[in-house]
């Protein structure tokens, strides 16, 4: 019995030394690339890729994952025993691994790969809070999410979780998965809207712009709700002629995913295809500033590639 509890021990010991040490400079150095509400500070680069690697591998050192953990098994993140007040970093895991999928990915496998990480980074986070500790006891998911207020845990687990099943979308009906992905947007957009620069106006817009189009079904196509959501973060009054007060800020054409989204999941969807092309190559044509400077970026390549499409229909 003395020997087996050894045995143990020295197997506890040696998982443990598998995941390698990080000193607090480098923890400092990897959370300050991720400014709280804004988007991850690297440039959209080679450099900017390493860097962004660099601060996930140390923040998940930092937070006990061994080079033998699951990266694909919820459980095995479940299973860390973290800190409280270490929950930014995770939620820092979660926005990293959007980033790191939706920006410096191409293949298809492994963007899955990352959304998948950041999505369980972001279930983490969430079950680290009250609301979510009797979730399987006293009520289920969607009912601890309308308790939530940790808006970056919910906003980059739906980023997370909605792209994830771009690519499995047979999997997320049979899981129920757009209920709950619509009470994490929604909660988030009710808490605080303008988060990561009016991110759940976006996310919303092409949530209700990306559904299938399926008659009499809660969950499909609704292209006038969703020219509702992207509206205050666009200037186009033709429009949105019965948005009261939009667009909500002076600054909102210096994001360019706002006007990504309104040509992809309305403008495209409605087959106005010069509508579309006045409006993407109005990002082409628009002047790149270090403010916004990754998304900015990766906007004007995802633009690029929706105007070779778009000009198909001309």
């Amino acid at each position: 019995m003395a020997k087996r509890l050894l045995a143990c021990s020295l197997l506890v010991l040696l998982f443990s030394a598998l995941a390698y040490s990080v000193t607090e400079e480098e923890i400092s150095d990897a959370l300050a690339l991720f400014p709280v509400g804004q988007d991850v500070a690297v440039l959209r680069s080679e450099e900017g890729r390493l860097a962004l690697e660099s601060a996930l591998e140390v923040l998940e050192s930092a937070l006990g994952v061994s080079v033998l953990f699951d990266h694909n098994d919820e459980a095995a993140y479940m299973d860390l025993d973290i800190d409280l007040d270490k929950k930014p970093w995770v939620n820092a895991l979660a926005q990293g691994y959007y980033t790191w999928g939706d920006v410096f990915l191409a293949d298809d496998d492994a963007k899955k790969t990352a959304f998948v990480r950041g999505q369980y980074w972001g279930l983490t986070s969430l079950r680290m809070s009250s609301a979510f500790a009797t979730e399987k006891v006293q009520h289920g998911f969607i009912e601890a999410v309308n308790l939530e207020t940790d808006v970056a845990a919910m906003f980059w687990t739906y980023g997370n979780w909605s792209r994830k099943d771009e690519y499995e979308p047979l999997a997320a009906i049979a899981r129920n998965d757009v209920p709950k992905l619509e009470a994490l947007i929604e909660r988030v957009f009710d808490v605080e809207p303008t988060y990561s620069a009016n991110g759940p106006y976006r996310a919303l817009a092409a949530f209700w712009g990306g559904l299938p189009p399926i008659p009499l079904y809660a969950y499909g196509q609704n292209l006038p709700r969703a020219l509702s959501y992207v509206c205050p973060v666009i200037n186009e009054p033709g429009y949105c002629q019965a948005c009261g007060d939009c667009p909500i800020a002076d600054d909102v054409d210096e994001y360019f995913e706002n006007r990504l989204i309104f040509a992809e999941y309305y403008l495209m969807e409605k087959g106005l295809w010069d509508e579309a092309a006045r409006v993407l190559q109005s990002i082409l044509d628009d002047e790149m500033t270090e403010r916004f400077a990754l998304y900015n970026a990766n906007s004007v390549e995802l633009a690029t590639n929706l105007l070779e499409e778009v000009s198909k229909h001309l």
